[in-house]
Formats: structure tokens, C-alpha cells, sequence
């Protein structure tokens, strides 16, 4: 079954003549956005009178900051763009879906599959950076005489979080969307409303997941005195 395209990919194509993928224009769409609005935030910052953007901006950057330090510890705040950009792109993209003539980004398995092993980078290279070769070590069991036992099973474990974390992604906002769409176009008034409104539950939820389970891997990559638990 042909890929469903967005009203700005349908542009796109008739105004250059090239076919591009639908799920790369969304997301570039995506990050203009989110580039513009921090623009606007940040242009104008103020203690005695914040603007409501701003006020808004400080709520999600302290959910985020308390969230890291309540995982990671007291140095979680240093994990804070990693994880918000996580945060952010993933709650925009599946809020996408919501809107008429756009499709959600992350209900492509590519997307979603690329933001897991993003993850999965982000997390060995804190680890490796932090740790070194004691990071390396863990990978071997605690008792040298099981590492070759050991071994195989941790890579394995590590190498399924990002496929774990970008199938149950895109399982998630792509099934959403397709009931959403499907119960839009027969009944157009009043009964949708519920499944909107789940649908909102659920782009918040997945982004969260993903968020705390990236910031959970972190968390276990980092050497224990780095640790504030």
C-alpha cells in the first residue's frame, strides 16, 4: 500500500518535480518549527515579566530537568539537550498527525527506528566518554570467568534497545493515526472527539516513554560515582 503524503510534501512535488519522502519533509518541517520558536523565545527573555512562550518554554525545560535529576542524579542536567531534543522532536512529530493534512513522522519505522539508534549512540558515548574502559568491562559480568558467557547476552540486550524503542514507537502512533483517520472520515463530527483526545494521551505517553527509557540507559551507562541516587 502506497505511503500517504502530506499536503507540504504534495506541494513540494508538484513545484520541483521530484518525489521526496514524506516522513523527510515533515521532519524538516518539524525542526524549522521548533528552530523559529526557540528564536522567539529566547529573543526576549526576562525575570520580572516573562511572556507566555516563555512561561511555557521554563515548564517544559524544568519537567525535563527534574525528570533527569530524579534518574541520572545530580548531574542529570547535563544530559538535558540530548534528552529534550529527543523530547521535543518525538512530541511534535506525533502531535503532527493531528493536524489536518499532515502526517505523523514518527509513523514511519524509519523515523523511529533512526531516533532508537540515536539513543543508542547517545547513551554508549556518554558511557564510553564517562566511564572508558570500565564501560567496556561491564559488558563482561562481574567474575572474569563468565565473560564469554556474558558477553554475548549484554551485547545482544544492548543492541535490541533501539529496535525495541523504535518499533514500539512507530507501532503505537502509526496503529493511533490509522484509527483516528478511519473513524474521522465515518463519522466527521462529535464521535471522533474521544479518539482525538486518547490520541493526544498517546503521542504524550510514547514521547515519555522514550525520553525516560533514553535517560534510564544513560543513567546505567554512567560510573557509579557519577551517580546521585
Amino acid at each position: 500500500m502506497a505511503e500517504a503524503s502530506s499536503l507540504p510534501t504534495i506541494a513540494l512535488e508538484k513545484l520541483t518535480g521530484l518525489e521526496v519522502s514524506d516522513y523527510l519533509v515533515m521532519l524538516s518541517l518539524i525542526m524549522v518549527f521548533s528552530l523559529i520558536f526557540s528564536f522567539f523565545v529566547t529573543r526576549k527573555m526576562s525575570v520580572s515579566n516573562p511572556t507566555v512562550l516563555q512561561q511555557f518554554a521554563e515548564i517544559i525545560v524544568e519537567s525535563f530537568d527534574k525528570l533527569l535529576i530524579e534518574i541520572i542524579g545530580k548531574n542529570g542536567r547535563s544530559y538535558l539537550p540530548a534528552i529534550g531534543t529527543f523530547g521535543v522532536l518525538i512530541f511534535l512529530s506525533n502531535f503532527s498527525g493531528f493536524i489536518p493534512g499532515l502526517m505523523p513522522p514518527t509513523g514511519n519505522i524509519v523515523v523511529t527506528l533512526s531516533l532508537g539508534l540515536c539513543s543508542f549512540l547517545v547513551y554508549n558515548f556518554i558511557g564510553l566518554y564517562k566511564g572508558g574502559f570500565s564501560y567496556v568491562k561491564h559488558f563482561m559480568g562481574p567474575i572474569a570467568a563468565i565473560a564469554v558467557l556474558f558477553a554475548p547476552i549484554e551485547l545482544v540486550s544492548h543492541c535490541f534497545r533501539p529496535i525495541s524503542l523504535g518499533i514500539r514507537l512507530f507501532c503505537n502512533i502509526f496503529g493511533d493515526h490509522q484509527v483516528g483517520s478511519i473513524f474521522l472520515k465515518l463519522v466527521p463530527l462529535g464521535v471522533p472527539v474521544p479518539f482525538i483526545l486518547l490520541g493526544l494521551f498517546v503521542a504524550f505517553m510514547q514521547t515519555f516513554v522514550f525520553v525516560l527509557l533514553s535517560a534510564v540507559y544513560i543513567a546505567m551507562a554512567l560510573p557509579h560515582e557519577d551517580e546521585n541516587h
